[in-house]
């Protein structure tokens, strides 16, 4: 029997395709399955115009065998078999698909579905085999035919005794490397993860002999090992069913197996879409953050899956990074894979199905604030934080598409509102959409400015999380209505003799205020009056683009050194004691000023959430004050 070589490709050839193509070795399982199951559907296919080449539809599967002993696995397929010519032509030549001619030359039929592409699916073998034997044969042959290779140094064939009609693949495992493990390809568990893992949701039943343990016939006490054919896979998707197929049990029962999530998902999405692309697509948004979900090590995604074969475990490429906490499954037959179909090309088709899921998602949960605002509040506690960065990010391109997802506690309805409600409720003579900011929403309401708005019935927007305030800035407006920080902007809010009086205060004491300016140097832009303080003494307010709160978050961010500071000013309320105070020392005792400057400054600082700038100088000043 000669040896004959692959007709037109080189070892070079093969042996990038072994070692570079894939970059799993587990691979091969899938790519054998996957042809077993085109090869099935050929003869199904065949079988709807010559019913004596078919079998009945419960009686197509799929084998497992394994072997350990002599080191082989073995997968059986009871499809349309491979007559010698075939034999030549498909496994002769690498990347020679007969199931791509199949499907060019018919066409596609409502219960048939192929799935291979490229023709050298069937060479991964190599990868974990050192010999591959494929015993063959088809309906219209009256025996089989045998294929044996060992790699790139060619093949044979020859006649041989084959019963039934399909193809047995039999690979011969590879020996244990330091770098690589082949003898769990022998292992019942790593067949059984494989299977699952990516040929769930084949059409046919795939089964492995599986030992188990039975009491012997007759004996109480006494078991023996037998061997149990087991059906591995699901064989139909869930998202391929009708929703009103699938119980609310059915759908979290899936989520929590295939994710990996001890509790119910918040939110399901199930949708079936066909046009330019088809696909199915079932979506869940989980109820809680995932312990690693703000970690350098989660990665986004969701699962691939074509004609039910999984592709990718993680496609990113569906989801942007704000709506990164979706988890679910997508299945197209439309996909333009590349060869080792691991990997997508990024073509019109990819790109329209991430287009149709982003808004597929902005709506269910637009629908979701409208019509259940208690289960939005769960998901925004959750996942707020990412919307938001979705504003802030790419220089505010998707701003428009997610400001109406955005919400922020509410000064006067103590929870969490959305921009469209506040402006719903803003006075008419009010022209900006008042925020502060601060560590927490007590704080928050403790600030000095916020006690003088309030009681004056305005509504104040409470921005907890360091990315708030540059959301609102990338925001820039909203309903024509722009946004301003109550301790950093000038809140235009005084009728005009209020604006007046406060002006003559702070001319009539310019050189006071100045010398405390000059007392506390580079450390504030200025010192004023206000009348905005109600009965608090002092605040820190800002001027400029960069607000405290912002100084804050830049300076906490690990390794950077920022340089970007607020222009700093301290008010001190011109209706309060300690102006009077500071009026009466002036002439007479200005150390005493400097001193009181200082201690109002980091006083106004401790107020403000920020941390004081010499506790010593401040301790030891009180101190003096008590003596």
């Amino acid at each position: 029997m000669k040896k004959k070589q692959f007709k037109a490709e080189s070892k070079k050839l093969l042996d990038m395709m072994i070692n570079s193509i894939y970059t799993h070795k587990e691979i091969f399982l899938r790519e054998l399955i996957s042809n077993a199951s085109d090869a099935i559907d050929k003869r199904y296919y065949h079988s709807l115009s010559d019913s004596t080449q078919g079998l009945a539809r419960e009686d197509y599967k799929i084998q497992l065998f394994i072997n350990k002993d002599a080191k082989t696995l073995t997968i059986v397929d009871n499809g349309c078999g491979m007559s010698v010519e075939e034999l030549e032509s498909n496994l002769g030549t690498i990347a020679k698909s007969g199931s791509l001619d199949f499907k060019s030359n018919n066409e596609k039929q409502d219960d048939v579905e192929i799935i291979g592409q490229f023709g050298v699916g069937f060479y991964s073998a190599f990868m974990v085999s050192d010999e591959v034997t494929v015993k063959t044969r088809t309906a219209n042959d009256e025996t089989g035919h045998c294929w044996v290779s060992q790699g790139a140094d060619g093949y044979t064939i020859s006649e041989c005794e084959k019963a039934e009609i399909g193809t047995e693949i039999v690979l011969h495992i590879k020996e244990n490397t330091e770098q690589d493990s082949y003898n769990q390809y022998l292992e019942t568990y790593t067949i059984q993860s494989l299977v699952k893992k990516y040929s769930d949701y084949i059409r046919y039943p795939i089964m492995l002999d599986v030992e188990t343990r039975q009491l012997k016939e007759g004996s109480e006490d006494e078991y023996e090992t037998v061997l149990e054919a087991k059906q591995l896979n699901s064989m139909v998707p869930l998202w391929r069913k009708n929703k009103n197929e699938i119980t609310d049990e059915e759908y979290k029962s899936f989520y929590m197996d295939k994710f990996h999530d001890y509790t119910a998902p918040l939110h399901i999405i199930h949708s079936k879409t066909e046009g330019q692309v088809s696909y199915d697509a079932m979506l869940f948004i989980p109820e809680k953050t995932p312990w690693d979900f703000y970690s350098k090590d989660f990665e986004k995604g969701l699962q691939l899956y074509s004609n039910g074969v999984m592709i990718m475990d993680k496609c990113s490429d569906l989801l942007p990074d704000y709506f990164g906490f979706v988890k679910g499954i997508v299945d197209s037959p439309d996909l333009s894979l590349n060869i080792s179909r691991e990997m997508l090309q990024h073509d019109y088709q990819l790109k329209l199905i991430a287009k149709n899921i982003e808004k597929k998602i902005k709506s269910e949960l637009s629908k979701m604030l409208k019509n259940d605002r208690d289960k939005y509040i769960t998901f925004f506690e959750a996942f707020g934080s990412q919307i938001k960065l979705g504003v802030y990010a790419d220089f505010g391109r998707h701003a428009a598409d997610l400001k109406d997802l955005l919400m922020f506690w509410s000064s006067t309805e103590k929870r969490l509102v959305t921009l469209q409600e506040y402006v719903d409720r803003m006075p008419s003579e009010q022209t900006s959409i008042l925020y502060a900011c601060g560590e927490t929403f007590d704080k928050i309401d403790m600030l000095p400015q916020a006690d003088s708005l309030k009681d004056k019935g305005y509504e104040v927007l409470y921005l907890t999380e360091g990315i708030d305030e540059f959301v609102l800035k990338m925001l820039q407006t909203y309903a024509e209505k722009s946004f301003a920080n109550i301790c950093a902007d000038d809140i235009d809010l005084d009728t005009q003799e209020e604006k007046e009086a406060i002006k003559q205060e702070n001319e009539s004491a310019k050189e006071l205020l100045d010398f405390m300016s000059e007392t506390l140097g580079d450390s504030v832009e200025a010192v004023r009056f206000t009348n905005k303080l109600k009965n608090h003494p002092v605040c820190l307010t800002s001027e400029g683009d960069v607000s405290i709160e912002m100084e804050k978050v830049l300076s906490s961010i690990p390794g950077e050194d920022s340089q970007v500071k607020a222009k700093i000013v301290l008010e001190i309320n011109s209706e309060h004691p300690v102006a009077d105070k500071l009026k009466s020392l002036y002439e007479t005792d200005k150390e005493k000023i400097a001193d009181y400057a200082k201690i109002l400054y980091s006083s106004a600082r401790l107020i403000g959430g920020m941390p004081v700038e010499n506790p010593t100088e401040l301790s030891n000043l009180i101190c003096n004050l008590m003596i």
